[in-house]
């Protein structure tokens, strides 16, 4: 998983997804452990030994204890929580969701689009799927509270921090992949009608 979440890191990078050194990546591996992409990496040349390991609070373990690890770690850890089916976690800085973010309340709304039936369980164009929007904070704690709060609205495996970035997860790296590119697509789409 290591190397094939490297690549995949590399691969958003180059598309502009992680601007400087920001975002950040998970996974669960089979003996239920957490790995996080180590802070401040420059993700152009994030390699399979920067994964670090941390407990279900966030807190860096073993040879990487002394090692902080990202400030959004518990974004990682709630949702592994919430969603214990979930085995991947996709945080992106992409500009499309980030903008249209600024105009949206708590949701975004998509009807119509083919590749809406990129998220999980959505079988048709012909439905409406709503993504939620949380405000941006620099309060994890805080920020973990809203995610048990709103849970109900994260049926589509992602979400929009407002001025920030997206989050999105799956059972496998390769639906979590599918989760994010999805929203991203309709991300664009929206901006282009706006």
């Amino acid at each position: 998983m290591k190397e094939e979440l490297a690549r995949t890191i590399r691969h958003y990078n180059q598309k502009g997804w992680s601007p400087a050194t920001s975002t950040n990546y998970s996974f669960r591996d089979e003996m239920e452990q957490i790995w996080v992409s180590r802070s401040g990496v420059d993700k152009h040349e994030f390699s399979a030994s920067d994964f670090m390991t941390i407990n279900a609070s966030g807190e860096a373990m073993g040879e990487y204890a002394h090692v902080r690890p990202s400030a959004e770690t518990l974004i990682h850890t709630q949702l592994y929580t919430l969603f214990p089916e979930i085995k991947v976690i996709l945080h992106s800085h992409s500009a499309y969701p980030l903008v249209v973010s600024e105009q949206l309340e708590r949701e975004i709304s998509f009807t119509g689009y083919e590749v809406q039936k990129g998220f999980e369980g959505v079988l048709t164009h012909d439905c409406t799927v709503t993504i939620p929007v949380f405000n941006n904070t620099q309060d994890m704690v805080e920020f973990s509270a809203w995610l048990c709060e709103r849970r109900a609205e994260l049926q589509h495996h992602c979400l929009i921090i407002r001025n920030h970035g997206t989050y999105a997860w799956g059972k496998s790296l390769f639906d979590a992949k599918r989760h994010l590119e999805t929203l991203e697509y309709l991300c664009y789409c929206d901006f282009l009608k706006a």
